[in-house]
């Protein structure tokens, strides 16, 4: 295929796009393949000779549509939302088109400069105060990471990145069991290890307790060991726990530890000034992530890293060889240095296309709707006597059991579940909470109606009938 073929080929692509979104409606939500199958249908070795594209876009109808979950189907309930708002989508285009490496401004100007400043409007949409700053990673995951491996080298004076690990005390990082599992992880990648993050015993509303948090931190010091950082959580993954992060920042700045704000989904809702509440004391954070691939409609991945001084992360993150100077220009920001990745996407084109699409009070009843319609939801399952609500409304998000009268809960949740999933008009997924398998339901995808959200409660109570 030859650049000329291009428009030919993209008009065929976009054909199938728009007939794709119109046929969502009426496809079941998750794949329903058996694994396998897919690969199945792909041939074993790789051609030898160039394939046509009249035949590989043949292929590509006729194999992959099977093998999708849809993520922007109307009816998508499960997990978070990746959303793919149309205005993203075609600023998304551009940027694969344009192809631009942008791990330094001499690299592509125009994606440092516009990076630079939509990260400055998202601070003013979320109500964050002027001296925060900011990067652009690929996901949350990437976010914790650069923010736990600042979190070690201010514990260790900034040695570790040039003499190591071996021999040092141990750092340990803490927060509440709500956080998610890429907290985990980070503790994993950055060698501090598993058995030290601490998770923080919980109040009942599942926020972090600070008096649990200082004894957690005082019983180290007396065994040694050197605390290093906080995470915090806003909207957690599982039922939507939130922290209360005054007295818990209070306790970090106290104990010199970085404090670093798991915001992935909620954090979107924030631009709506009501909710900030949920919030209130953010602008103490250190570290603050929120996905706009979530809940505000970015296509995926752009996740945006607040700080309130760079210093720290660039001071772990930064370096800069010969080969990626820019000549004359030693104080200008190359944000590959902000991050893990060297290699770095032209994402900001789709925050900048999305927010002038839709105006952040567009935005802001999108996200209005899905809470609202999300408790009526709950109601509705609330007022049912074979359901009961594990764990009530945080934003969008609820959890239930399907809890018939002298059956086991756990089975005839995991059964009806799988029912629900098999049919395929909604989607729905599960978690562990309280000690009990519980289902999770959450709005949140760009387009969907109060309808689809009351569709959920008939389709789930035809099938516990």
């Amino acid at each position: 295929m030859k650049y000329q073929d291009y428009a030919k080929w993209t008009e065929r692509a976009t054909q199938w796009i728009s007939g794709y979104f119109k046929s969502l409606p009426d496809q079941p939500v998750r794949a329903q393949t058996m694994p396998g199958e897919i690969a199945a249908r792909l041939p074993t070795a790789p051609p030898e000779t160039a394939v046509d594209m009249e035949t590989i876009f043949g292929d590509f109808e006729s194999i992959v549509p099977d093998g999708l979950t849809h993520w922007q189907h109307p009816r998508f309930f499960a997990y978070f939302p990746a959303n793919a708002a149309p205005a993203s989508m075609i600023a998304e285009q551009l940027a694969n088109a344009i192809a631009a490496q942008s791990m330094l401004w001499q690299t592509c100007p125009a994606a440092t400069e516009i990076e630079t400043v939509m990260i400055d409007w998202l601070r003013q949409a979320l109500g964050l105060p002027s001296g925060f700053k900011g990067v652009i990673q690929d996901s949350a995951s990437s976010a914790t990471l650069s923010a736990v491996l600042t979190m070690r080298e201010k514990a260790l004076a900034f040695s570790g990145n040039t003499t190591g690990l071996a021999g040092r005390d141990r750092l340990r990082i803490y927060a509440s069991a709500q956080v998610h599992s890429s907290i985990d992880k980070a503790c994993w990648v950055a060698g501090i290890g598993q058995d030290n993050l601490v998770k923080i015993e919980t109040d009942a509303d599942f926020a972090m307790k600070p008096e649990a948090l200082q004894e957690a931190i005082n019983a180290d010091r007396a065994e040694g060991y050197t605390p290093a950082g906080l995470i915090l959580c806003t909207g957690g993954t599982a039922i939507g726990a939130s922290d209360n992060l005054p007295p818990l920042i209070k306790i970090a700045k106290a104990e010199g530890l970085y404090s670093h704000l798991d915001a992935a989904w909620a954090g979107s809702a924030m631009i709506c000034p009501e909710l900030r509440a949920i919030w209130q004391g953010v602008e103490g954070c250190d570290s603050i992530v929120f996905n706009p691939h979530k809940w505000l409609g970015a296509q995926f991945d752009c996740s945006v890293q607040f700080l309130r001084d760079p210093t720290d992360q660039l001071r772990t993150m930064g370096i800069r060889p010969s080969y990626l100077e820019t000549q004359g220009r030693d104080e200008i920001v190359n944000y590959n240095e902000w991050t893990v990745p060297l290699g770095r996407r032209f994402r900001a084109l789709k925050l900048w296309f999305l927010l002038r699409a839709y105006g952040l009070e567009g935005l802001r009843e999108r996200i209005r709707n899905h809470i609202k319609w999300a408790g009526e939801l709950e109601q509705k399952l609330k007022a049912h006597p074979d359901f009961t609500i594990t764990s009530g409304l945080r934003f969008s998000l609820f959890t239930f059991q399907y809890t018939p009268q002298g059956a086991d809960p756990e089975r005839k949740t995991e059964d009806i579940l799988k029912r629900i999933n098999d049919d395929g008009r909604i989607y729905l997924t599960q978690t562990h909470h309280a000690g009990k398998f519980v289902i999770r339901f959450q709005a949140g995808q760009f387009d969907c109606t109060r309808d689809d959200v009351m569709l959920a409660y008939e389709v789930i109570t035809e099938l516990a009938n």
